[in-house]
């Protein structure tokens, strides 16, 4: 009996329920036919038809044999000669759906790469790398290419229509996983298969006699010698030879190269190679530990034995990562997976950089701006047991079928938690439960611990090691207050950068060291306004003022993309002159071009790296000290690692401790704390300047005195008293409507219906501080309650049935409710 299945009959029907990629509270049953029945099994994809002709992917979840209560149809097809999936992916599948109140056809669509998800309406067309060899192709994958080549696309219903056979997928299925045909999404990303240039020997010399004659060919050229004598080194190791490797290793320029090709000796090729290795560098032995390492490493090994969560709270640059390192080539060596999350893409290159330093091709990285093929490939390579993987929250629905350990790098960072589409999960907390069902191991590490963590480690739910020392002794950097009113002696205030800030800019760039400057806004300004009657410029889709860009000369919405050119009057009093208010990090880097010209600038924010290889590019330019300044936003604290960073400069504190949000100080915390820790991570002492308005603040005095134990009482003190996670659970509830009055009869309804079943834990229903977002209303709920889990689930079942009954009400069906369990 294989997991998820009741036994099954010795006759009669067998049944299956199928998860598709639908919102259905529950699976749907089909009918398994005779011809299935011995090969079917959970985790496998088949074909099912849904409603009068939808055909979807589905993943089946049980075999039973116990009749539903409506008329079922039967699978049409059998896709995986495998199971795609295992069964603790089906395991954690289901936990998702009951924790975080959302469906499983929501999970499914979160957690498949969309080219395992083929629908009706699926686009296929031919791959750029096919030949015109029939010989390879049956008779039914013929007839789809010769028909692809006619028509240049096919949606799968024409796929039926052309084989006149209901059941295509394993047909479709055979053609992508041999790149003969590709999805169209896939062409829109313009997927290539990656190419390395090569060198080989000619066909003249592939025996050892010609090859020595070679030698005795090239014998009055050292260059050319060197070269071939590293080739005969280079070819014994691997399979293949690399043109810049030959060139990197002896020195040589391409002329040698093109020489040695005009000589017949050698000739130059393209390989394809998969994409998901990466191993491009050798293994290298990494540092002596320290005593603090060692002794962090001591102590986590002796908690793992408890089996229970370890939580490594470790200030910026203490050489968390090199702990992991040693646990994860401990489970590496015994044969099993490791997962190591990270909170953003943005800190992918450089950490899996590190990690292959160490760990060679064993480790892959995985996110949401590979293409469909290179998650396929990581996905296939996982499910074998071939791959450990590094990346964001995206990595937990791989296929893990050996998984030892689980890494959660910065895990107080607030980019884990999932917004939307359902499921709004909290990447962390299901890599906890992750590892539970596989029994593995879960490290998680950081500089600022969350609140949840650490009232777990507190109450022993999770070991705790600190690790207060940078590594090499090098001392935590200088924390400077600098009054945001300050002026330059002269009366001359400026409103981004106090005189403290600019004289230390100018002297760490005299010294040749790099300043990075945090401003958490993007844009260039983020009001366009009327100096006379105060009209600005608003979103005609959200209750948002538009952000003014100056590249672009555009006004744009950062919540819905909406963009209009900037009116050259106001539209309501037609003053001739608008102004701007506020600052950016657009702003920010072009008013530094004024008082530092000479400056090589960077900034790094979401318009600046939207490419698949801008965020790369970016940070091997200031790395490599091309630059001398970055700015940016909040992507610049996490855990970005630079040796010439000598000043970090925070040019708005204010703006974080005024945000609407009960989590406010200990995020602003947590983000200056952070940024501050890219200064001085390598050679000396670094600094950072803080501007404020409201220097006596008290998270800025903790900050000021690295003081993490005093932050963390108070806030802890203060969650208490005023019934905030993790003192209290929380369920939110957000309602949409395009009309207003619809939206807010939703909500007092709704609002209705839960007050009477859970009394006072219920808020009344209010307007958000943004009402309208993307042409919609919006009206919010939320329920507080103790954290119990017995009594959480049955929250969780009173509201699901309060939304749903909702969803069937009159005049009232259209208005969409996001639960969100566990917000912020």
């Amino acid at each position: 009996m294989t997991p998820n299945n009741t036994p099954l009959p010795d006759a009669g029907t067998i049944y299956a329920d199928v998860i598709v990629p639908l919102a259905l509270r529950q699976t749907y049953t089909f009918s398994v036919p005779e011809e299935y029945v011995p090969s079917l099994e959970p985790g496998l994809r088949v074909e099912v038809q849904f409603g009068k002709n939808k055909h979807y992917t589905g993943i089946v979840r049980r075999l039973h044999g116990k009749a539903p209560g409506h008329k079922v149809k039967p699978i049409l097809s059998v896709i995986d000669v495998a199971p795609l999936l295992t069964p603790a992916q089906l395991q954690l599948w289901d936990w998702m759906a009951s924790y975080y109140a959302c469906t499983l056809g929501e999970v499914m669509n979160a957690g498949l790469p969309s080219h395992l998800k083929l629908t009706s309406e699926t686009i296929i067309t031919l791959g750029p790398l096919f030949s015109d060899d029939a010989a390879q192709l049956d008779d039914q994958e013929y007839l789809i290419v010769e028909a692809l080549t006619l028509q240049q696309q096919l949606t799968l219903k024409d796929v039926r229509d052309i084989l006149q056979v209901k059941t295509v997928y394993p047909v479709i299925r055979r053609l992508l996983d041999r790149r003969i045909v590709f999805l169209q999404e896939e062409l829109q990303e313009r997927y290539r298969p990656k190419v390395v240039n090569c060198v080989r020997f000619s066909p003249a010399y592939r025996t050892e006699q010609e090859q020595v004659a070679a030698f005795e060919l090239v014998s009055r050229s050292e260059l050319q010698t060197a070269v071939l004598v590293e080739f005969f080194q280079v070819v014994r190791q691997q399979p293949f030879v690399r043109r810049a490797d030959l060139t990197k290793r002896t020195g040589a320029t391409d002329s040698v190269i093109k020489a040695l090709v005009k000589k017949g000796i050698f000739e130059l090729y393209e390989r394809e190679v998969s994409r998901i290795g990466g191993g491009e560098e050798d293994t290298i032995s990494a540092q002596p530990m320290s005593e603090q390492q060692i002794g962090a490493l001591a102590q986590v090994r002796g908690l793992l034995v408890e089996k229970k969560p370890v939580l490594i709270h470790g200030v910026t640059g203490s050489g968390k990562t090199r702990v992991y390192l040693e646990l994860m080539q401990e489970v590496i060596d015994a044969g099993q997976q490791v997962l190591y999350l990270l909170p953003e893409i943005a800190l992918t290159g450089q950490i899996v950089k590190r990690l292959q330093t160490v760990l060679g091709d064993k480790i892959t990285v995985y996110h949401s701006r590979l293409n469909n093929m290179e998650r396929v490939e990581i996905w296939q390579a996982v499910l074998a047991g071939k791959t450990s993987v590094v990346g964001p929250r995206s990595a937990l629905f791989l296929p893990f079928s050996q998984l030892g350990l689980v890494v959660i790098d910065e895990e107080h960072d607030p980019s884990y938690k999932q917004q939307e589409p359902n499921p709004r999960y909290n990447g962390r907390d299901v890599a906890v439960y992750l590892a539970h069902l596989h029994g593995a191991k879960t490290l998680l590490g950081t500089a600022t611990p969350s609140l949840e963590s650490w009232e777990n480690a507190r109450r022993g739910k999770y070991g705790l090691v600190s690790m207060h020392e940078r590594f090499g002794g090098l001392a935590l950097p200088e924390v400077v207050l600098a009054d945001a009113r300050e002026d330059d002696g002269k009366g001359n205030h400026h409103p981004f950068f106090t005189p403290t800030l600019l004289r230390e800019i100018k002297a760490t760039l005299e010294r040749g060291e790099q300043v990075i400057l945090f401003q958490n806004r993007r844009g260039f300004a983020p009001v366009y306004f009327c100096p006379t009657c105060n009209y600005t410029v608003q979103c005609v889709n959200c209750d948002v003022s538009l952000t003014y860009h100056k590249y672009q000369h555009r006004l744009r919405c950062h919540c819905c993309g909406y963009v209009l050119s900037p009116p050259d009057s106001c539209p309501a009093c037609a003053h001739p002159s608008m102004q701007l208010g506020g600052t950016g990090t657009e702003k920010i880097e072009d008013e530094l071009k004024i008082f530092l010209p000479e400056a090589r600038m960077g900034r790094m924010d979401l318009d600046t790296v939207r490419g698949k290889d801008a965020l790369a590019n970016l940070l091997a330019s200031f790395e490599a000290g091309d630059l001398d300044i970055l700015v940016g936003t909040q992507m610049v604290t996490k855990g970005l690692d630079f040796e010439r960073v000598g000043l970090v400069g925070i040019i708005s504190a204010d703006q974080l401790l005024r945000f609407p949000d009960f989590r406010a100080d200990e995020r602003a915390f947590h983000l200056m704390t952070q940024v501050a820790g890219r200064a001085g991570r390598k050679h000396r002492r670094g600094k950072v300047i803080i501007q404020a308005y409201d220097r006596q603040h008290p998270v800025l005095t903790d900050v000021l005195n690295n003081d993490w134990q005093n932050f963390i009482e108070r806030e802890s003190r203060h969650r208490q008293e005023t019934g905030f996670p993790p003192y209290r659970r929380m369920i939110h509830l957000q309602l949409r409507h395009p009309k207003r009055h619809v939206v807010e009869e939703a909500a007092k309804l709704l609002g209705s219906w839960l007050a009477h079943a859970l009394g006072d834990c219920v808020s009344q229903p209010f307007e958000p501080s943004v009402a309208r977002l993307r042409t919609n209303y919006l009206q919010e709920l939320v329920v507080r309650l103790q954290p119990d889990p017995v009594a959480v689930q049955r929250v969780k079942s009173i509201v699901t049935r309060a939304v749903d009954k909702l969803g069937v009400t009159e005049g009232l069906s259209g208005v969409k409710v996001a639960v969100d369990v566990d917000p912020y």
